[in-house]
């Protein structure tokens, strides 16, 4: 899969199809999802209220990813959830414009119906909807002769598209991002539902014979999942790391980023802009960091990604000159690579690599969503009554502990090596020497 040329890869249907819908995906989460935060402030909620909401959806979404997880790895290849997924999104302007908003603006008991319903569509179709089509196109890879990280790097891109216009299209009117969406939502369900390429046809079809070999885990291996202690020393570090993209990046930093400036239309346009920047470099990073694991492994990518994070999160706490900020905000775009792709290669490295969505889901993304129903609400609350910088800096503390956690419990490259083994280049290069 790896050696595969520049060409072949372009020659690949798999490889074209797979990437085009998590482009299409990304688009359509991207162009609403970055200006989220900035939108509930708008209509008028606090940062408590926004972290509760936050909280509430982070609860929904650890849910519906664990029943994503365990459903697509029954399914396999087979398209069916990803194609109703498509659809959610392809509903999410009208859904907002007709019922959530309103519902959050009117108060009271109607916005606790609102926020509920927003809960569940929004994770249904996006938060929870993210992590499975990732796991849904790293099997493709797996399946299909391409590496992960080149496809998923359209997905970054993506985003990074959208996020550019974004910040211009909310200060016209913020419900026309979330048309947008619907839009690309819409382009994302044509290529889940109509583009097959004949390759996935083939093995669809082995796949529906009754005598083939079975490649689905079974219930009782998923279940056995949870009692893995390997797994739960990964949920506790990304509990204490990979939440904070969230709890920071999207219900603190956009607010906090629009304050620097004269105006916040002027904060507003300028945090679409360099976020659009950031994930264009963090697009080409996830070509990178696959060529950083090779030379350091996959448990120190995983502690790299850790400590950007401490740094980045701290530094925002220490300078707020808004150029700094911004060039501290850039390294958010080998933070993200750095906690994605080394985090599946733990999980096929160490696991089964047939439970590869459920372990994703519980051990990446639920471990994430837990750590946001945990923090969101205090964090928030915190942020109201002492502002950016204890706040920043309160975070930057909690990863790094986590850091230091990490270093110490998460598995070495040759430890319990229950899927694909994994070899630097180093590795590599005395394995060769041995046999010569």
């Amino acid at each position: 899969m790896a050696s595969q040329t520049k060409t072949s890869l372009w020659r690949n249907p798999s490889y074209l199809q797979s990437s085009f819908g998590i482009f299409m995906f990304f688009c359509s989460w991207g162009i609403w999802w970055s200006f989220f935060r900035i939108w509930l402030e708008s209509i008028g909620l606090t940062g408590t209220e926004a972290g509760t909401i936050y909280s509430i959806n982070s609860a929904a979404t650890m849910v519906i990813m664990f029943a994503y997880g365990v459903i697509q790895d029954q399914l396999g290849i087979k398209r069916q959830l990803v194609i109703v997924i498509s659809v959610i999104a392809a509903l999410v302007g009208p859904f907002v414009q007709f019922f959530y908003s309103p519902m959050l603006e009117a108060g009271g008991t109607q916005r606790w119906i609102g926020v509920l319903g927003g809960s569940l569509v929004l994770s249904a179709g996006f938060m929870a909807a993210c992590s499975l089509f990732e796991a849904f196109t790293e099997r493709y890879g797996r399946k299909f002769g391409f590496e992960y990280g080149q496809s998923r790097a359209w997905g970054s891109f993506g985003y990074a598209i959208v996020a550019l216009c974004a910040g211009f299209i909310f200060n016209i009117n913020p419900m026309i991002n979330f048309w947008i969406g619907s839009i690309c939502g819409l382009g994302m369900l044509c290529v889940y539902a109509f583009w097959v390429p004949a390759e996935q046809k083939e093995e669809l079809k082995k796949a529906a014979d009754p005598n083939a070999e079975r490649t689905n885990p079974s219930f009782k291996e998923m279940v056995h999942v949870l009692g893995m202690p390997t797994l739960w020393i990964l949920i506790v570090f990304m509990l204490l790391t990979n939440t904070f993209y969230t709890v920071f990046d999207q219900q603190m930093f956009p607010t906090y980023y629009a304050s620097l400036f004269p105006t916040k239309e002027i904060g507003t346009a300028t945090y679409g802009t360099l976020n659009g920047i950031q994930v264009f470099v963090e697009s080409a990073m996830m070509g990178v960091v696959p060529i950083i694991m090779k030379k350091i492994g996959v448990r120190n990518s995983l502690l790299l990604g850790a400590f950007v994070m401490f740094a980045r999160i701290g530094l925002c706490g220490v300078f707020h000159d808004p150029i700094m900020v911004s060039v501290v905000k850039m390294f958010h775009s080998i933070e993200v690579p750095l906690f994605c792709l080394p985090a599946f290669r733990y999980f096929t490295l160490h696991f089964d690599t047939k439970l590869s969505a459920t372990l994703y889901m519980v051990g990446f993304q639920i471990a994430s969503q837990v750590g946001q129903i945990i923090f969101s609400t205090p964090l928030g609350a915190l942020h109201d009554h002492m502002g950016d910088r204890p706040t920043f800096f309160t975070i930057s503390a909690i990863v790094l502990a986590a850091l230091i956690y990490g270093f110490f419990v998460i598995k070495k490259d040759d430890q319990e090596v229950g899927g694909d083994p994994f070899y630097t280049d180093k590795q590599l290069r005395q394995m060769e020497a041995a046999k010569a």
